[in-house]
C-alpha cells in the first residue's frame, strides 16, 4: 500500500476547495436572490476554513493515514443498519433524496437548513482511508463530502458548545439484525469539537466516486477518520451543538455508548 503525503494531500484538498470557491463566486453572485441563506453562509465561510485546514496540517495536526485508488477494497462491507425502512425514508429514496434536509442547530448563531443538492454544490474534499470496525474487520474506501468544520464555522459556534450530536434516520427497534435486543432506540452519535473541526471529518455523500447507496448510509453519513466504525453515523438529518451529553437518550453520547461501548473510539 502506498501512502499519500498527509501534508500534500490536505493542502491539495484545501487549495482545491479554494479553486471551487472561485468558481462558485460567479454562480452565487448571480443567484444572490435565489440561494438559501444557509447556503450563502457556508460559501462565505469556505475561504476561512481553507486557511484553518492548512494551518492545522502545517502545525503538525495528526492525520489518519491516506491511501491510493489502487488500495480501495473491492468489497466494502455494509454494517449495522442496512436500510432504515419506514414510509418517510422510503419516500426519500423514491425521490432520490431531493427533499432530504440537513439541519445544523443547537448552540449556533446561524442555524443551517441545507438540501443535499446544496451540500453537493459546496467545496468538497475527497480522501481514501481505512475503516476499522470494532468487530475486527477493515476496509479501504474513498469518501467525498463537505468538511464538517466548514459547516460549523458557517453556522457560528456559540461559547459553551462542546459536542456535535448526529441524529440519524435508523431506529434500531431492538431487532437483532439492527443491533441487538438490548433495547430500541433512534441511532445517534456524538464527537467533540476538536474532532468535528478536523480537516478529515466529513459529512460524506459519495463513496468510491458514486452517491452513497442505502446500505452505506444514503444520503449523508459521518466520516471521522481517527475513530472506529461505530462512530461513522449513517443517514444523518440533523447535527446539534450542545454543551453536555447528559439528558440525550442514555446520556453517554451514542446508541452503542449507551449500551457499554467507549465514547472515544480512537484508533
Amino acid at each position: 500500500m502506498t501512502i499519500i503525503s498527509r501534508r500534500n494531500a490536505l493542502i491539495g484538498g484545501a487549495a482545491g476547495g479554494g479553486l471551487l470557491l472561485a468558481g462558485c463566486g460567479k454562480i452565487t453572485g448571480a443567484d444572490a436572490f435565489m440561494g438559501s441563506p444557509s447556503y450563502q453562509h457556508v460559501i462565505t465561510a469556505e475561504e476561512y476554513w481553507t486557511r484553518a485546514s492548512q494551518r492545522l496540517v502545517l502545525s503538525g495536526g495528526a492525520m489518519a493515514r491516506q491511501f491510493t485508488v489502487r488500495d480501495i477494497s473491492p468489497n466494502f462491507k455494509a454494517n449495522g443498519t442496512l436500510d432504515p425502512g419506514g414510509d418517510e425514508y422510503n419516500q426519500h429514496v423514491a425521490e432520490s433524496f431531493s427533499n432530504w434536509r440537513l439541519l445544523v442547530d443547537g448552540l449556533v448563531a446561524r442555524p443551517l437548513n441545507l438540501s443535499v443538492s446544496e451540500i453537493r454544490r459546496l467545496p468538497s474534499r475527497t480522501q481514501i482511508t481505512r475503516h476499522d470496525c470494532v468487530e475486527g474487520w477493515s476496509a479501504i474506501g474513498q469518501w467525498t463530502g463537505v468538511q464538517l468544520g466548514m459547516l460549523l464555522h458557517a453556522a457560528g459556534v456559540l461559547p459553551g458548545a462542546r459536542y456535535a450530536v448526529f441524529y440519524c434516520a435508523d431506529n434500531l427497534e431492538g431487532e437483532p439484525s439492527k443491533g441487538g435486543v438490548q433495547s430500541p432506540g433512534q441511532y445517534y452519535e456524538s464527537i467533540d469539537l476538536t474532532d468535528a473541526r478536523h480537516p478529515q471529518t466529513l459529512i460524506a455523500y459519495n463513496m468510491n466516486g458514486n452517491p452513497l447507496d442505502v446500505s452505506h448510509g444514503a444520503p449523508l453519513r459521518l466520516r471521522v477518520e481517527r475513530q472506529l466504525g461505530y462512530k461513522q453515523a449513517k443517514y444523518i438529518h440533523r447535527i446539534s451543538l450542545v454543551s453536555s451529553l447528559a439528558g440525550i437518550s442514555g446520556g453517554r453520547g451514542g446508541y452503542w455508548e449507551d449500551r457499554g461501548y467507549e465514547w472515544y473510539a480512537g484508533i
